[in-house]
Formats: structure tokens, C-alpha cells, sequence
């Protein structure tokens, strides 16, 4: 599978951990669905680097890093959701997430991408804006929605730089390291621990599916440019978009489908790439 793809599978799973937790954290607070989330995800990568790859410390620091970059972004993108609409707070957090990426990778990993590529990335950004149904008025969120951006951006980064043949103990460790930074943040604002059995269940299996998203992004970061690799994973904004149609009865708003236009035009420019 070419990096492309990964990177679009990694987007389809970001956008349906995002949608999940998303409606859950409407039920409860956004850091209590974020650190069940992250629980389910080491949990599920744990029991799998058990029984399919040989421990290791190689990439374990890029990994923490990850991690932590992870926690934050996750804590504070659904304590935004929590508090403003979804289809404000994403795509203040993505646009975030995807740029600074692309700024090293070009700036400083010296990546040159095609013209191609570059007219994809260019018409992605204001895509995944519009996707989202960027430009309605600023509400409470949008503070949390920017560090989350923050948090996103340095999961993304970190992460390039792990070998493949470190396997998969440098995502346990990033997963752990999410928590790790997550529980504080819930005791400091002492948010409650416990969740209801009916949410606590779709919040760990959607952060399980998170970990798979995270896993694709990482195999395709060697396959493909990072500047590349993380527009296409930030697309995922489309998902919840999409699953709000079906299953919440939402409509698309011209902004949206602009940027559902947008979105296929970048994604044709960067498979010509």
C-alpha cells in the first residue's frame, strides 16, 4: 500500500475516533472521554506489541514525545467540543496541526515537494477548514481547539522520525505517555473520573481504532514526504462530516460542500504527485 493511502486510512480512522468522542463528550466531560480514549488505545496496542513484536528501546523517546503531544491535543480538542460546536472547534485544531508539520518538513527536513504536491497541500488547508464549516463566530472553544491544534502538530512530528523496524513498542509508549499527560489534567480541574459503562465503551474502542490511525500515519511518514503524509491524514475532518449526514441528520452547508470539492481537487493533485 503506497503512502497515500496510508495516510488516507489514517485520516478515516482519525475521522471516526474524532466523530465518536465527539458525541460522547456532548454526554460527558471532554477530558473524561479523552482519557478513556487514550486507556483504550495503549490497552489495545499493548496486548498487540505483546504478542507481535520483540520489545525494544529504539524510538521510545520520539514516541513519549508523541505521546504527550497526543494527550494534549486530544484533552483539549474534546474539552472544546464539550464546549463549542464540533464544526468550529476541528477545523481550528486541524488547520494547526497540518501546518506546522508542513513548515518543517519544508523549512527544516528539507522535503521538496512536486508542484503537484504543493498546489494539493495549498487547496487542502482552506479545504479542511470549510470541510468543517469554518468561519462561523469564535465561541469558548476556540483557546482549547488552539493548543489542541498545538498538540496534534507535535504528535505528527514526532513520530517521523521512528524507525519502522522499532516495531510497535514506541506506540505503546506514546499511547502511555498520552495518558500520562492527560490524568493530571483531569485531577487539576478536577474533572470526574468515572464514565457511564454505555459511554466508557465507545470512547476506549474509538480510541483503540486511534491507535490504528496513528500506526498508518507513522508507516506512511517513510513511504511518503511528511508535508504530504500529514495533509492527507488531516483531512479527516470529512469523516465526521460525512457520518453527521447519516447518522445525526446534519446537512451540508455551502461552506462544507466547497470543501468537500476542495478536498477532492487536493486529493487528485497529490495522487499525481
Amino acid at each position: 500500500m503506497t503512502g497515500e493511502l496510508l495516510a488516507l486510512a489514517s485520516a478515516g480512522c482519525f475521522g471516526v475516533t474524532h466523530f465518536v468522542n465527539g458525541v460522547v463528550a456532548r454526554r460527558a466531560p471532554g477530558l473524561t472521554v479523552s482519557l478513556y480514549a487514550q486507556l483504550g488505545g495503549t490497552l489495545v496496542t499493548l496486548l498487540v506489541a505483546l504478542v507481535w513484536s520483540a520489545p525494544t528501546s529504539e524510538g521510545i523517546w520520539w514516541g513519549a514525545l508523541s505521546g504527550a503531544g497526543t494527550g494534549i491535543g486530544v484533552g483539549f480538542l474534546y474539552r472544546a467540543m464539550s464546549r463549542d460546536a464540533l464544526s468550529v472547534v476541528v477545523p481550528v485544531s486541524d488547520v494547526g496541526a497540518v501546518a506546522l508539520p508542513v513548515v518543517a518538513g519544508l523549512a527544516f527536513l528539507g522535503e521538496r515537494p512536486s508542484p503537484a504536491a504543493i498546489g494539493g497541500i495549498v487547496l487542502a488547508l482552506p479545504a479542511i477548514w470549510l470541510v468543517s464549516g469554518g468561519g462561523r463566530p469564535a465561541g469558548p472553544g476556540i483557546r482549547d481547539a488552539l493548543v489542541a491544534g498545538a498538540g496534534f502538530a507535535i504528535q505528527f512530528l514526532a513520530m517521523k522520525p521512528v524507525p519502522l523496524d522499532a516495531g510497535l513498542w514506541p506506540i505503546v509508549v506514546s499511547r502511555a505517555a498520552s495518558v500520562a499527560v492527560i490524568l493530571p489534567l483531569v485531577l487539576g480541574t478536577r474533572t470526574p473520573l468515572a464514565l457511564r459503562p454505555r459511554l466508557a465503551w465507545p470512547a476506549a474502542a474509538a480510541g483503540a481504532l486511534g491507535s490504528v490511525a496513528i500506526v498508518l500515519y507513522w508507516v506512511a511518514t517513510h513511504q511518503q514526504l511528511l508535508a504530504v503524509a500529514t495533509v492527507l491524514a488531516a483531512l479527516y475532518p470529512a469523516i465526521p462530516v460525512v457520518l453527521a449526514l447519516l447518522f445525526l441528520g446534519e446537512r451540508l452547508s455551502r461552506k462544507q460542500t466547497l470543501g468537500v470539492c476542495g478536498a477532492a481537487a487536493a486529493l487528485a493533485l497529490l495522487a499525481l504527485a
